[in-house]
């Protein structure tokens, strides 16, 4: 099995959470997130939150995404104080809260919720990596979604060193949107399609090449 595009669901569910979010001042982030849960069929939501405002308008359009696949809706975030702030912010917006909020640091979210093929963490959160490379993702493969990565730096991070061994890496792409989105696309299990299977034995790093005569940016990955 593998993720499957469906533009029509998406832009269904891109509609309705412009419909809904009309009344707030953030554009942009809600709308992109919910159309790509819904056009990838996610049957399985997870949104590590932190306790800010823009958390509170990024759960209407995960949880539009979830009720146009069908899908379960989970929200995690660190602590008892992390919640109480979080739910006061989803009153605030007009939001209702998720029925299943976790409490907990990264260990707890991924213990409870197995078979994600559709992620989104905030990088404001002191354990977003971690949150990465425990997830427990679907055998047909995920959507991981980093929010707020500028502040993070997160591209000096590199996308292989926070998956877990094994992963199937098929593509990524960062995007100016927010404070900056960082997508990474995981494979089926099974592998084939394509994926690029994250070697487990031998590490590696991206180096960067300029040609100077024709200034072209070439990127590639090398094995140490």
């Amino acid at each position: 099995m593998k993720l499957v595009w469906s533009p029509d669901t998406a832009s269904k569910a891109f509609i309705d959470t412009v419909k809904s979010c009309e009344n707030f001042e953030e554009f942009g982030v809600a709308e992109l997130l919910s159309a790509m849960a819904a056009g990838w069929n996610a049957k399985l939501i997870l949104h590590a939150c932190s306790p800010t405002a823009s958390s509170a308008v990024t759960t209407i359009g995960l949880a539009v995404a979830a009720r146009h696949t069908g899908g379960r809706y989970v929200c995690a975030v660190a602590d008892e104080r992390s919640k109480s702030v979080y739910v006061k912010n989803l009153q605030e917006a007009g939001v209702s809260s998720p029925k299943e909020i976790i409490v907990g640091e990264a260990e707890m979210a991924t213990v409870a919720v197995v078979g994600v093929d559709f992620l989104v963490v905030d990088c404001k959160r002191k354990d977003f990596t971690r949150v990465l490379r425990l997830v427990k993702v679907s055998e047909k493969g995920a959507i991981l979604i980093c929010r707020n990565t500028w502040p993070r730096s997160f591209e000096k991070l590199g996308y292989c060193r926070l998956l877990p061994k094994g992963t199937r890496f098929v593509r990524s792409v960062s995007l100016p949107v927010g404070q900056g989105l960082s997508i990474i696309h995981i494979g089926s299990s099974h592998g084939g399609n394509g994926d690029a299977l994250i070697s487990t034995s031998k590490p590696s790093r991206w180096m960067k090449h300029v040609d100077e005569r024709s200034g072209e940016e070439h990127v590639y990955r090398e094995r140490i």
